[in-house]
């Protein structure tokens, strides 16, 4: 079943609230917001790799564990997308006809929900697993990520809420099927040529 999802009904007034402000925001604070919606999934890349390989030096089991937040993060993004493909949302610079600070996305580049949020939510939602502090990091740039993708106009409130969802319960599921097997898959893999990816050198 594909809908065809109007967002301009769900909250619209409260993205051109968002939009027009951004509008009459400062110069730096917009360059910033924007190099950030833009790159700052680069962050949670890099989160990532630091997580393996701290984890590495703890045991095999919690680099199992931190190998699988990419996984995860892969997952919740084809999630998100296929929800994509089944509601159909159009921008809402496209339905509101608003000028806003990122470009808009030509027809057919769906809006609801959110893949930046999704990606953010569920990279914080598995570093969780792996380390409470970087868990804690990623959680706060995850919601800067959702809220950047308002301020930019490239989506309505609802996407990134949405996009949140899916991303935390995605890698929740994810992540809590994988620590479960950490242990034998751990056992496995330091039998292997793949041992230095859960082992540190000794």
């Amino acid at each position: 079943m594909i809908l065809a999802l109007d967002g301009s009904s769900v909250d619209g007034p409260v993205y051109t609230d968002v939009v027009v402000l951004a509008r009459h925001a400062p110069a730096w604070l917009n360059g910033t917001v924007s190099a950030w919606s833009t790159y700052g999934l680069a962050l949670f890349a890099l989160l990532m790799a630091v997580g393996w390989w701290r984890a590495r030096r703890v045991d095999a089991a919690t680099s199992v564990t931190a190998l699988a937040v990419p996984f995860a993060v892969v997952a919740a993004f084809g999630v998100d997308t296929v929800l994509k493909l089944l509601v159909r949302e159009d921008r809402p610079c496209q339905s509101l006809r608003v000028t806003t600070l990122e470009a808009c996305p030509a027809p057919g580049d769906w809006s609801f929900p959110s893949n930046h949020a999704a990606i953010a939510a569920a990279s914080a939602v598995a570093l969780w697993f792996v380390s409470r502090r970087l868990g804690a990091l990623a959680s706060v740039a995850a919601a800067a990520m959702a809220a950047s993708r308002v301020w930019v106009g490239a989506h309505y409130p609802h996407d990134v809420l949405a996009g949140v969802a899916v991303g935390a319960l995605t890698a929740l599921l994810v992540m809590t099927t994988s620590r479960g097997r950490a242990g034998a898959t751990a056992t496995h893999l330091t039998s292997t040529r793949l041992r230095p990816l859960v082992e540190a050198g000794r």
